[in-house]
């Protein structure tokens, strides 16, 4: 999920990130794992414990890296765009209103007094904070700690980063099994402070590939969507919660029953903020979905489908709204692009500002004696 006016990438702030960069080895360091059996092979880098490629096989056993990226990762810290491709994000994931929060948390804090905390804006034109800041855990080295031939292990010091109270230390294992992909993450403070996290990866399980039949591969609004929810949190035309919590039945945002994307694109206007045809939004999972999965999509022409199962308690799906940057060689090159709507990120996470919903009751205040976890995994398959 990405706000459309997103924080300019300029030469200077680009030194700044620079020099926050402290860690060896050069955050742009490519780590592979693959399965045992062969069926899925990624690529990360330290830099936002990132991944850069992800290969899959679609029903005729040809592997197709099914995420966009960079064939160079410090593209990942240069882009303007920044589109935020694969990365870990936090320390707290998606919006917060004004980036102004309280503990213990209110509806509309004060500008001022005790308990109250400003983050750093950067969307909407100052109206809200996105993906934890301005540099984010995204936009952060990460330690490589440890790696075997199917899984990698990075390590984040968050030292009180970007205006948020505390330290926080995280561990993230990214590992890779038969027909599976699996990311888990372990977090702890030093003192009272919010944490949301998510996995921002985007995904076209055609890896990208030039149309040969009638099939349409521009565009990811012919997949086919499941999401197990009921229910979404309204937001306001900046994509930050308003209180409520709505029934998505009747709307274009009800996909209990599978179906394509792109099945009532017509009425996806301004679902996304005025102007915008698409989606971003954040689902309530009905249940727990451990077990089940909460999000299902599958591409007829690949015939690869992705099952998604988490312990996170909501996802948010946004369909490359304002996606613009050069394709990776194995995806047709630099001369084309990701166009809008050519991905769609997948973001499992927690209610979005919960931290500024009080009446909501979802505690996502951490500290010493109460870690933070996240764990997801993604099955792949393939079908007829």
């Amino acid at each position: 999920m990405l706000g459309f006016k997103y924080l300019a990438f300029t030469a200077a702030v680009r030194g700044v990130v620079a020099d926050l960069i402290t860690n060896e080895p050069w955050p742009f360091d490519v780590t592979s794992i693959s399965a045992p059996d062969g069926s899925v092979t990624a690529k990360f880098v330290s830099f936002g414990a990132t991944m850069a490629e992800l290969w899959v096989k679609d029903r005729t056993g040809v592997a197709h890296d099914v995420i966009p990226g960079y064939d160079d990762p410090s593209q990942l810290l240069a882009d303007p765009a920044h589109p935020v491709f694969n990365a870990i994000v936090g320390r707290y994931a998606n919006r917060i209103k004004n980036g102004t929060f309280s503990i213990p948390i209110t509806r509309d804090p004060p500008a001022d007094g005790p308990g109250v905390y400003h983050i750093p804006t950067n969307d909407h034109d100052g109206q809200d904070t996105l993906h934890g800041g301005i540099y984010g855990w995204d936009r952060r080295n990460w330690t490589l700690v440890s790696k075997t031939a199917s899984s990698v292990t990075y390590h984040h010091l968050d030292a009180a980063d970007e205006g948020f109270p505390g330290n926080v230390s995280a561990f993230v294992t990214h590992s890779v099994a038969s027909g599976q992909l699996h990311t888990q993450v372990h977090a702890t403070a030093t003192e009272k402070t919010p944490i949301m996290l998510t996995q921002h990866i985007y995904w076209n399980l055609d890896g990208f590939q030039t149309n040969t039949s009638n099939w349409n591969t521009s565009d990811v609004l012919n997949y086919t969507l499941h999401v197990d929810a009921s229910r979404y949190i309204a937001t306001d035309s900046n994509g930050v919660p308003t209180g409520p919590i709505l029934a998505v039945q009747g709307t274009p945002l009800d996909f209990l029953a599978p179906q394509q994307i792109g099945a009532r694109w017509a009425d996806a206007v301004d679902v996304c903020g005025p102007g915008c045809q698409g989606y971003d939004n954040c689902w309530i999972y009905d249940k727990s979905e451990q077990t089940t999965p909460g999000v299902s999509l599958s591409s007829d022409f690949s015939g690869i489908r992705v099952d998604i199962t988490s312990d996170s308690p909501a996802v948010q799906v946004y369909t490359g709204n304002y996606l613009g940057t050069p394709r990776k060689a194995v995806h047709g090159g630099p001369t084309l692009t990701y166009n809008p709507h050519s991905a769609v990120a997948i973001e499992q996470q927690g209610w979005i500002d919960a931290i500024n919903n009080p009446e909501w009751g979802i505690d996502q205040i951490y500290e010493p004696g109460r870690d933070f976890t996240w764990s997801t995994t993604y099955k792949f398959s393939t079908f007829p």
